[in-house]
């Protein structure tokens, strides 16, 4: 039907006759004699020329045939790549008639959401949204190739699996066949892809789709995609190595530009230095340690086990509204107050502040050496618990220095030695950081037993702008090893064996050493896009309270359905 797509011509093109097909965007009639039709498909737009008027409107799917030729003298379109040619003695067939869109379909109109959403179809059709979605379909197309290069294999885990203690909530799967049991949807193919290691696989890899239901935000939705990996006889060096191959050329292949080289952090340096576990290295504003300046303070407000500050550079400029706007925000994160300090001169040091009055010379000068402010600049100080106070730092510091998604360089980074567990359930036991099939460091073993709150894991993260792409680690390959973190996470030997008894068995056979990541996609395509919510980088998004405003899902199912499925629906809070 085309012998061109409308983005592809050129002055070369000049003098051929060509076929083109797609939307009109946009009728202009001259007269009676004249009329322009800027016609558009995913590549671009060409204006066309045809003689006489023509019955067409907006939206209007065409075919046209014309001859390309070069844009008369001042007419040249330098906000186009095909501005320089245009379609004449054009021919137009209707190939289907369309209702005025519910919106612009352009990028200069701002819509409501839950329209675009209503309207997707409608909505795809933009420009953005196309740009968007060809971006990811290269990013995977990168990452495949990549994993393939590298010796991977692809294999494709089951979506109906059994239910697996990954922290998140699953959905359900009523069996028709087993009444009264049920499948999960995967949260991801973790246990199935260990079970590949066991069975010789080697070097596994999938483009998986996961599913977890979780409340949605900006940054998550319940069905998500990845890039999934296992590999036997691995350190975490080899998996990371594989992983960055992958991510490298993927962004090379949808901006055009490798990233620089990425940096390796372990999880306590990133707290420390930026008090979160994803640090964002595109803007300085490093937290920096005052418990010297403050070792022997009469000051009640510092004496706590760790005092924490972070340098705002020309952040004296802020008026008294916004400071306390700081203090309260830091009281909402968990600190128990912030301090501000202005730096108003650097040689004598002068600070203001409503704890100037009470602090001495030395701790006003240690103040500033140890941050490096500078006049005009504002000191922010938190003391408390070390975590406490990175993390309230770390988020504040976030609050006022952190660019855009799609503005800066891409800097990605590798954070290593998670904590195994962080923090404990209802019942007291120790939660796991990541999943409970993560190796523990090697030199922590012995501190399963005794303490396993300070157990590190060999357990490492990507990433990017401050965005978690993705986790991974060495796994647990050793029965003996799997049985103390299950009795450390209060999972007792009956319930482990009737949960899991087909991954310890396996175990028994001979299992490799093995490790894996899993890269999330839409988080990674949406940094590379420069956008901030996952839903513009996703074709089919929920909202956020979970529905599909063009489907209508989630929908009830019929009574003769449910009988099938043996279910009953029960009013809410029965």
């Amino acid at each position: 039907m085309r012998t061109h797509l409308c983005g592809e011509l050129r002055p070369e093109h000049v003098e051929a006759r060509v076929a083109l097909c797609g939307w009109v965007g946009r009728r202009r009639e001259h007269g009676e004699h004249l009329s322009f039709l800027d016609l558009r498909d995913y590549s671009g737009t060409v204006q066309c020329v045809v003689d006489g008027s023509v019955d067409v409107r907006s939206e209007w799917v065409v075919r046209v045939e014309g001859t390309v030729r070069l844009r008369p003298e001042g007419t040249v379109n330098p906000e186009l790549p095909t501005g320089e040619v245009e379609l004449t003695d054009c021919v137009v067939e209707v190939l289907a008639e369309a209702e005025p869109p519910p919106f612009p379909v352009d990028d200069r109109a701002e819509v409501d959401e839950s329209v675009r959403l209503r309207y997707r179809f409608v909505d795809l059709r933009r420009p953005r949204m196309q740009q968007n979605l060809r971006l990811r379909s290269r990013v995977l197309g990168a990452m495949r190739a990549a994993m393939v290069r590298q010796g991977f294999c692809e294999v494709e885990t089951p979506l109906l699996w059994t239910p697996t203690p990954e922290g998140a909530r699953e959905f359900a799967v009523p069996s028709r066949l087993n009444r009264g049991k049920f499948y999960v949807l995967p949260q991801s193919p973790q246990i199935a892809k260990q079970l590949l290691m066991v069975a010789g696989m080697d070097r596994y890899f999938q483009i998986a789709r996961c599913l977890r239901d979780e409340d949605l935000r900006a940054d998550r939705q319940f069905e998500f995609t990845q890039l999934d990996i296992e590999a036997s006889f691995v350190t975490e060096r080899d998996v990371q190595d594989a992983i960055t191959v992958a991510v490298v050329e993927a962004t090379e292949a949808a901006v055009g530009e490798a990233p620089s080289a990425i940096e390796t952090m372990t999880w306590h340096d990133a707290m420390d230095r930026f008090g979160v576990d994803k640090p964002d290295l595109r803007f300085g504003m490093e937290l920096v340690d005052l418990g010297e300046v403050f070792s022997g303070t009469q000051v009640r407000a510092f004496a706590a086990p760790c005092v924490k500050a972070v340098r705002v550079p020309e952040g004296g400029a802020l008026g008294r509204n916004r400071l306390d706007g700081l203090v309260d925000r830091a009281k909402e994160l968990g600190a128990k107050g912030l301090a501000w300090f202005k730096v108003t001169s650097d040689a004598p040091v002068a600070l203001t502040s409503p704890l100037d009055k009470v602090l001495s010379d030395a701790e006003r000068s240690g103040i500033v050496s140890a941050t490096g402010a500078v006049s005009g600049d504002l000191v922010l100080v938190v003391a408390d618990e070390w975590r406490t106070a990175c993390e309230v730092l770390g988020q504040v510091r976030l609050d006022l220095g952190r660019p855009p998604v799609g503005q800066g360089e891409r800097r990605f980074l590798w954070v290593t030695e998670f904590p195994l567990f962080d923090g404990t359930d209802e019942d007291g036991n120790p939660r796991s950081a990541h999943h409970p099939f993560t190796m523990p460091h090697p030199d922590d073993l012995e501190l399963l037993r005794s303490d396993p709150t300070r157990v590190r894991s060999q357990a490492y993260d990507l990433v990017l702008n401050g965005w978690e792409l993705g986790s991974g680690s060495i796994r647990i390959h050793r029965e003996d090893i799997q049985r103390q973190v299950f009795d450390a996470l209060g999972i007792p030997p009956e319930e482990a064996e009737a949960r899991f008894g087909f991954l310890l068995g396996a175990f028994r056979y001979g299992a490799p050493p093995h490790g894996g990541f899993a890269v999330g996609v839409d988080r990674f395509v949406a940094v590379l896009a420069g956008e901030d919510n996952l839903r513009e980088v996703i074709a089919y998004p929920k909202t956020q309270s979970g529905t599909d405003p063009m489907t209508g899902a989630p929908k009830a199912l019929s009574e003769r359905a449910l009988r099938e499925l043996g279910l009953r629906v029960t009013p809410a809070g029965d």
